[in-house]
């Protein structure tokens, strides 16, 4: 069996930055460890599979180690290859996911996406959170997947080195690290050693807990961020009513085909 595969940038407009995925394009969902096993052997953050159809496309996503329920980047990714490589002529590209409906809807040189916004709740301080960010933060919230901490700067976010054995052991897909940046409304990075992303250069979905909480406190429903990673990104968040709209662009490094065994 041969299927196609595509590695895209994205949350830029240049290679080599942003966010690299994998995006599988297949007639039928494979079998999971088929699925898994395709994502470690590509080893990016993100592998999307993406089984096509007239009434929507089915996607899910698989880190090199686990599948998790929603991710932004590697949707961002699929709705690219759809529009510029399927030659989709359409507006919106629409997907079924373990997260609901998703849509992706194409700009003249960016991409939207439309998500659910996550709903948070204060946490107290705890191991092995504070020892693994290595530094207390001012606020510490929990979202659907993730913890969120919030520091004072941005200076703070861009100098946090934390020790990931101990983030790999909190009860979650990762942690979010934020505060108010310098040049745009907010700045994050996100460390998911335990989802087998030690730091994720551009994480979509965690937009989905920042911007409702960003705001909420910068009283804006239209927000710019950057994500601090060492590939970097840049998205324009939206609060959409109980919807996140993420716009960014991608760009394609690679297309090429799996060799998989028919039995």
């Amino acid at each position: 069996m041969r299927l196609p595969i595509y590695q895209v940038d994205a949350f830029t407009d240049r290679l080599f930055a942003g966010n690299p995925a994998a995006v599988v394009l297949c007639d039928a969902e494979l079998p999971f460890e088929a699925m898994q096993n395709i994502a470690a052997e590509n080893n990016l953050s993100e592998t999307a599979f993406v089984v096509l159809a007239e009434s929507g496309h089915q996607i899910r996503w698989f880190t090199p180690t686990v599948e998790v329920d929603l991710c932004g980047h590697a949707t961002l990714a699929a709705a690219h290859v759809i529009f510029n490589h399927l030659k989709f002529s359409g507006k919106t590209v629409s997907f079924s996911s373990k997260s609901g409906p998703l849509l992706v809807r194409r700009g003249r040189e960016i991409l939207y996406l439309d998500f659910p916004a996550d709903s948070i709740r204060t946490v107290e301080p705890m191991e092995p959170l504070i020892s693994g960010l290595g530094v207390m933060p001012a606020e510490l919230y929990r979202g659907r997947d993730d913890f969120l901490a919030i520091f004072e700067n941005e200076d703070r976010i861009a100098r946090l080195a934390p020790d990931m054995a101990l983030i790999s052991k909190l009860p979650a897909r990762g942690v979010i690290v934020s505060s108010i940046g310098d040049k745009v409304d907010f700045v994050s990075r996100f460390f998911g050693p335990q989802s087998g992303v030690p730091e994720d250069p551009v994480t979509g979905s965690a937009h989905t807990t920042l911007t409702p909480y960003w705001a909420k406190n910068l009283q804006k429903k239209e927000l710019s961020a950057s994500q601090l990673s060492p590939r970097g990104g840049l998205l324009r968040c939206e609060m959409a009513g109980d919807r996140v709209k993420i716009a960014g662009q991608a760009i394609t490094y690679m297309k090429a085909e799996i060799y998989l065994p028919e039995n």
